[in-house]
C-alpha cells in the first residue's frame, strides 16, 4: 500500500491513497505527519517529534500523546489492516517511528532533487534538459509549506524550503535569459524582486534583462533603488559583481547585449550557468600561510595558476563563502544530500543560509497562537483572581485553562482546589465555636498551602514563561541569542559579500563594533584563537594550526575534521562555531620608495 500513497507537504498539506484523498485527523496529528515525512526513510525518536510539534509546552506524558496520533494516523494511512496485524507503513523501531515511503511519494523530497538535478545539467551545459527540470520541480510548488506549524523545527524547515524555491527561481531565469527571453522576464523579475527584495541575484537578472531589452535608464533606476534600499536598512553597499554590471551599463557594454556562452560554470563563479556570468577571480593553488616577514608573498598582478581540474581550489574572491549545516544535522528536518553534493547542486561550502531568523516575521509567515500580549494579560488576571480571592477561586483559572488545553493534569488540579476550598467553606464557615479543633486546624493549613502555591502555579500555566524559566535554568537564553545572530551574520556574507570586511565578521581577534554571535573564520585567525576553540584539546588544536600551514585553507566542515582527523565530539562543538572563508589577499610588500623591492631590482636574482 505505501507505493501508492502520495504526500503534499509545497502548500496545503495532503495526502493521497491513488486517487483518493485522505482526511488525517486534528491539527496535532498532522503536525506529527509532517515530522514523520521530513525524515522520510529514517526513524524519529518520540522526544523529537514531541519537542518539534510541542515547542513551547510539552505535554507531561508526551511518549503517550504521540503514540497515540500515530495510532490515528496508522487508521487513516491503513483502513483495511486490522488491530491485530502489524503496521507496514508507519512501524516502531528501537531508534523511533519509521515512515516507510518511497522518498518520491514526497513532494518535498522530488522538489529538492528536481532542482539538484537541474543545478547538475546547467553546470554540464545541458539548457535544455535544465530548463525542463526546474520548471518541473517548480510546478510542485503550491504555496508556503507548513502553515499553522509554529517552533524552530518547522520553522527551519519552511525557511529551506522557500530558499530552495527561490535558487530554483533564479536557475529558471538564468536558463530563459540564456535562452534569449529576456524581454518576456522583466515582469516577472518585478514580482520576483518585490517577494524576495535583498537578493541581489535577482536584482542582477532584472538589471540583465532591462538592459538587453533597451530599457538601460530603467536597470539603472533599478540599481539606484536597491542601492538605497541597502544603504538604508544595513548600512551596506551591492556586491562587486552588480556594481560591476553597473559600471558596464553606464558606458554601455556592447558585450552584455550578446547572449552568454552556454557552459560549465567555472569554480570561481558565484552563479553557475548564468546568463552573464559575474567575472571569475583568479584562482591560486593553496599555498601554506606566511609565518613571518621573511614569506613574501605573491603580488596581487600575477598571472593565474591553472586550477587542477579534479580537485577545486578556494578562490580568493569567492563571494559566497558560507558553510551552513543546519540542515545537515543528525535528526534534521531533511536528509542530507549524497556526500560531494548540495542540495542545489554547487560546491558544498557555498550552500545558501536559511534566512534570518532575527526581526519581525513577515505578516504572512507569522506562527500562529496567542499573541503575546494577551497571554500576559491572563496571566497577571488569573494570578490577582487567585490572589485576591484567598484561593477560592484558584480552581476556577485552572479548569478554564485546563479545558482550553485540554491538560487533563490541569483539570485534576482545579478538582483538588475546588475539593479544599469547598471544605474549607464547610469545616471553618460552619464552626460555632471560636476554639479551633484539630480537624479545623488542619484544614486551616492546607487551605493556606494552597492559597500560596495557587498563585505560582497560575502564573507557570503561562506556557513561554515556564519555557524562558526552563531555559534560564540552563543557559540557554543566552546561547540562542548568539546563535540567531550567528544565523544572521552567516545570511549578511551570503548576500553581501563586502560585509565580510566591513564587519569583520568571524574575526575576534580585531576591534569590531559588530556583534556575529562568536562566529571563528578558521581560516584567518591567528593560532592563539584556535588554541581557545571549544571542544579542541591542546594537541588537536596543534594539529590545526601546523596542518592549516602546510596544506592551505579548509573549505568545509567534514574537509576540517578528515584532515585533522577530529573525533565527532570536536566537530559537533564547532559545527555551529566555525565559519570556512577563502584567505583575504595579501597585498606585495612595498618599498618607502613605492615600487616594489622585485620591480625596483629586476635583476636581483637573475642567473
Amino acid at each position: 500500500m505505501s507505493e501508492a500513497l502520495r504526500f503534499e507537504l509545497l502548500g496545503p498539506q495532503r495526502a493521497w491513497y491513488a486517487d483518493r484523498q485522505i482526511d488525517l485527523g486534528p491539527a496535532k496529528q498532522r503536525a506529527v505527519l509532517a515530522v514523520l515525512l521530513l525524515a522520510v526513510g529514517r526513524p524519529v525518536p518520540s522526544g523529537q517529534i514531541v519537542e518539534a510539534v510541542w515547542p513551547d509546552e510539552a505535554p507531561v506524558n508526551g511518549p503517550n500523546v504521540v503514540q497515540k496520533h500515530v495510532a490515528g494516523l496508522r487508521r487513516v494511512l491503513e483502513p483495511d489492516r486490522s488491530p491485530r496485524t502489524p503496521a507496514r507503513v508507519l512501524t516502531l523501531t528501537d531508534a523511533g517511528y519509521l515512515l516507510q515511503v518511497p522518498p518520491e511519494a514526497v513532494d518535498a523530497v522530488r522538489f529538492e532533487r528536481g532542482v539538484r538535478r537541474a543545478r547538475s545539467a546547467q553546470v554540464a551545459g545541458r539548457t535544455e534538459e535544465a530548463l525542463a527540470e526546474v520548471s518541473t520541480a517548480l510546478e510542485l510548488w503550491q504555496g508556503e509549506p507548513f502553515t499553522g506549524f509554529a517552533g524552530p523545527y518547522f520553522d527551519a524547515a519552511r525557511h529551506r524550503l522557500v530558499e530552495l524555491r527561490a535558487v530554483a527561481l533564479e536557475t529558471r531565469v538564468d536558463l530563459e535569459l540564456a535562452d534569449g527571453r529576456h524581454g518576456e522576464l522583466v515582469g516577472r523579475l518585478v514580482e520576483l524582486v518585490a517577494e524576495f527584495p535583498v537578493r541581489e541575484r535577482l536584482r542582477h537578472q532584472l538589471m540583465l534583462a532591462l538592459h538587453r531589452s533597451g530599457r538601460q535608464a530603467e536597470a539603472l533606476a533599478a540599481y539606484r533603488d536597491y542601492a538605497g534600499l541597502l544603504r538604508d536598512e544595513y548600512g551596506i553597499e551591492p556586491g562587486e559583481p552588480l556594481q560591476d554590471l553597473h559600471r558596464r551599463i553606464l558606458r554601455a557594454d556592447p558585450d552584455l547585449l550578446a547572449q552568454a556562452p552556454r557552459r560549465p560554470a567555472g569554480p570561481g563563479e558565484r552563479w553557475a550557468g548564468g546568463p552573464e556570468p559575474f567575472p571569475a577571480p583568479a584562482e591560486t593553488p593553496a599555498r601554506p600561510l606566511p609565518t613571518g616577514p621573511a614569506e613574501s608573498p605573491l603580488p596581487p598582478t600575477a598571472p593565474p595558476q591553472p586550477a587542477a581540474p579534479a580537485q577545486p581550489t578556494v578562490s580568493a574572491q569567492l563571494t559566497v563563502p558560507v558553510q551552513f549545516t543546519v540542515s545537515a544535522q543528525p535528526g534534521g528536518p531533511f536528509p542530507p544530500p549524497p556526500p560531494g553534493e548540495s542540495p542545489t547542486g554547487v560546491p558544498p561550502w557555498v550552500s545558501p543560509p536559511v534566512a534570518p531568523l532575527i526581526g519581525p516575521v513577515p505578516p504572512s509567515r507569522r506562527p500562529s497562537g496567542v499573541p503575546g500580549w494577551l497571554s500576559v494579560v491572563a496571566t497577571v488576571g488569573g494570578a490577582l483572581v487567585a490572589l485576591l480571592s484567598f484561593g477560592m477561586l484558584t480552581w476556577l483559572v485552572v479548569l478554564l485553562y485546563g479545558v482550553w488545553r485540554r491538560g487533563w493534569g490541569s483539570v485534576a488540579a482545579a478538582v483538588c482546589y475546588l475539593t479544599v476550598a469547598v471544605t474549607f467553606a464547610v469545616v471553618v464557615g460552619g464552626s460555632e465555636t471560636e476554639e479551633v479543633s484539630g480537624t479545623e486546624g488542619a484544614v486551616i493549613l492546607i487551605w493556606l498551602t494552597t492559597w500560596v502555591a495557587g498563585v505560582p502555579h497560575v502564573v507557570l500555566l503561562n506556557g513561554r514563561l515556564l519555557a524562558w524559566l526552563r531555559g534560564l535554568w540552563r543557559g540557554r537564553p543566552y546561547a540562542d541569542r548568539n546563535r540567531l545572530r550567528r544565523e544572521y551574520a552567516r545570511y549578511l556574507l551570503y548576500q553581501y559579500p563586502s560585509a565580510r570586511d566591513d564587519l569583520r565578521i568571524g574575526r575576534p581577534d580585531l576591534p569590531r563594533a559588530y556583534d556575529d554571535g562568536g562566529l571563528v573564520d578558521v581560516n584567518s585567525v591567528p593560532d592563539q584563537v584556535i588554541a581557545g576553540l571549544p571542544g579542541l584539546t591542546r594537541s588537536q588544536a596543534q594539529h590545526v594550526v601546523v596542518d592549516r600551514r602546510m596544506r592551505g585553507p579548509y573549505t568545509s566542515m567534514e574537509e576540517l575534521a578528515a584532515r585533522c582527523l577530529l573525533p565527532a565530539a570536536a566537530t559537533d562543538a564547532l559545527r555551529e562555531l566555525l565559519i570556512f572563508l577563502p584567505p583575504a589577499p595579501t597585498p606585495a610588500p612595498t618599498s618607502p620608495s613605492g615600487p616594489p623591492e622585485s620591480s625596483a631590482l629586476p635583476g636581483r636574482n637573475a642567473g
